[in-house]
């Protein structure tokens, strides 16, 4: 278990400036190190969350996300941004109801439930406007997605062997000859676990890694866990978010799965999760199985 995160004198009182007093202070992070935040309960129990991002660019994605993209999704779908402040990556936010969806315990209706919801909600994100420098940065995504494979190949090391190296460089070529696709604004960190469910409906959080990019770029953690063994919940989640996918997307977001399993082999390890490194070796092993001749 990780240790208990202290709240920054400084950032309690600039967040009190803001919100008023605050009578109670509890670690909300991640186990991962570098997650910094904490729910902080004011007068009538009125809870507000403060974050650290880990990094500016992080930062930046985020304040921007919630300043202009976010409020797409309308009222309790997702968080408001109260304040921020750049000299210490913070971000103050309302909190919106609800507990991840991944920890429920939900039956096979909820779950179908939740991807509906989830559908919608990705397609208001994805249909949010981009400027001109947006559309250069999302047309450029997948050229940049299969640039990163030799990268994550170096640092998965031996964990991968001849064959399974020579599978994730053939899907990165293929996917640089991927034919156009839909760009948009995505959340960058599409799942269960930044789904908040409750008798409200679904609300998403965790906007750290939104960005402009090709818009299949949104499904490929749940092609690779939801939906690899429920196709009711990818049927769900696309009927609500409006259309099929188009082969194109569905190219692209085969050659994705693969550079994400490479990129689970090579961060899982070494960050001791054994959730993403189970992800990527299955992803792994499913799509040598489907290659072999």
């Amino acid at each position: 278990m990780s240790p208990t995160k202290p709240l920054p004198a400084a950032l309690k009182r600039w967040a009190e400036q803001r919100i008023g007093p605050v009578v109670s202070v509890r670690d909300a992070s991640h186990s991962w190190d570098r997650s910094r935040v904490w729910d902080l309960e004011g007068g009538s129990r009125v809870h507000r969350y403060l974050k650290v991002s880990p990094s500016v660019k992080f930062f930046t994605r985020e304040s921007r996300a919630y300043r202009h993209i976010v409020p797409a999704l309308r009222h309790t779908r997702a968080p408001h941004l109260i304040d921020s402040r750049a000299q210490d990556l913070a971000l103050l936010l309302t909190a919106v109801p609800g507990a991840p969806a991944k920890e429920l315990g939900l039956d096979a209706v909820e779950w179908r439930t939740v991807h509906q919801q989830a559908g919608a909600l990705c397609a208001r994100l994805h249909e949010a406007g981009l400027d001109r420098g947006d559309r250069a940065e999302a047309e450029a995504s997948l050229s940049a997605a299969a640039d990163g494979a030799e990268k994550y190949l170096a640092r998965a090391g031996d964990r991968l062997n001849q064959d399974e190296q020579q599978l994730i460089r053939d899907h990165a070529a293929r996917l640089r000859r991927a034919g156009p696709v839909p760009a948009g604004y995505i959340h960058g960190d599409n799942q269960p676990r930044n789904w908040l469910w409750s008798k409200h409906g679904l609300a998403l959080v965790d906007f750290e890694r939104s960005r402009p990019a090709a818009r299949v770029q949104d499904f490929v953690i749940l092609a690779t866990t939801q939906w690899a063994d429920h196709s009711d919940r990818e049927k769900a989640f696309l009927r609500s978010y409006g259309r099929e996918l188009s082969d194109a997307e569905r190219h692209a977001l085969r050659c994705l799965t693969a550079l994400d399993a490479v990129n689970c082999l090579a961060w899982g390890p070494d960050n001791g999760d054994a959730e993403v490194t189970a992800r990527g070796r299955r992803t792994l092993d499913r799509l040598m199985k489907e290659d072999r001749p």
